[in-house]
């Protein structure tokens, strides 16, 4: 009797089919990022900036219209797992774009890098979502938050206006990483999580990211040592589970 054709190749072909549809929506997010730091974050007032002022509510609505096909695309071809792909790759452009536009309209260049930086990092998980285990996506998301969070309270501690928002968003991530531990668990992460999935790195990941944070929110300096102390942790985890994965 011929074997079952839809074994792990054809997981792993869907797998890189979805890593590269995001790895080009992530290129064009960056190259979009990089058009608006040229013109109009560092452009001329009058001939760059304040037309691309204007044209970004024009992205702002194209990237809502993109978001709406998205969701409604991933609704319609939701049987077809490759061609749903597309669907949440507009979805994902349509939130950038969208929310992304309008932020760098309100917070002009502090928009711009923090995205710059959200960008390739999610670029990054995305592979690790697509080729490693789950408990090693899970963990490395967290840490990834955590980083670019601590990297937010470094640059914005003192900020007049974003001091206070980034210190609230970082007592909602501790509990968010809480409420993460407490799922895993209590094994209610069914469609994130296998059941034999190790829950170590998961737990050992928020508990590392919490502290992080809640030093971080005391002193810039402190935020910058975690984020070194983290960034070793990330890298030793990527080695493990890439030595493991051959």
């Amino acid at each position: 009797m011929a074997k079952n054709p839809n074994g792990k190749p054809q997981k792993r072909d869907n797998a890189l089919y979805g890593a590269t549809i995001f790895f080009l929506a992530a290129c064009l997010a960056e190259v979009y990022l990089l058009v608006l730091r040229r013109y109009y974050i560092h452009g001329d007032v009058v001939t760059e900036a304040l037309p691309w002022h204007n044209r970004l509510l024009i992205f702002a609505g194209l990237g809502a219209a993109a978001l709406v096909l998205g969701v409604a695309l991933s609704v319609l071809w939701k049987a077809d797992q490759r061609k749903r792909l597309i669907g949440w790759c507009l979805i994902g452009l349509g939130v950038f774009f969208g929310g992304g536009s309008m932020l760098i309209r309100l917070y002009f260049e502090s928009a711009v890098t923090l995205l710059s930086v959200v960008v390739p990092v999610t670029m990054v998980l995305t592979v690790i979502w697509a080729f490693y285990d789950r408990e090693c996506s899970v963990a490395m998301t967290a840490l990834s938050g955590t980083l670019i969070l601590l990297w937010m309270c470094r640059r914005l501690f003192n900020h007049l206006t974003l001091g206070l928002p980034v210190k609230a968003l970082a007592v909602a991530y501790v509990l968010l990483l809480a409420g993460l531990c407490y799922l895993a668990k209590n094994k209610k992460l069914g469609n994130l999580l296998p059941p034999e999935a190790d829950l170590l790195p998961i737990y050992a990941a928020a508990g590392l990211s919490a502290a992080a944070v809640v030093l971080g929110l005391f002193s810039a300096a402190v935020a910058y040592y975690a984020m070194w102390a983290l960034g070793v942790v990330v890298f030793a985890l990527a080695v493990y589970y890439t030595v493991k994965q051959l």
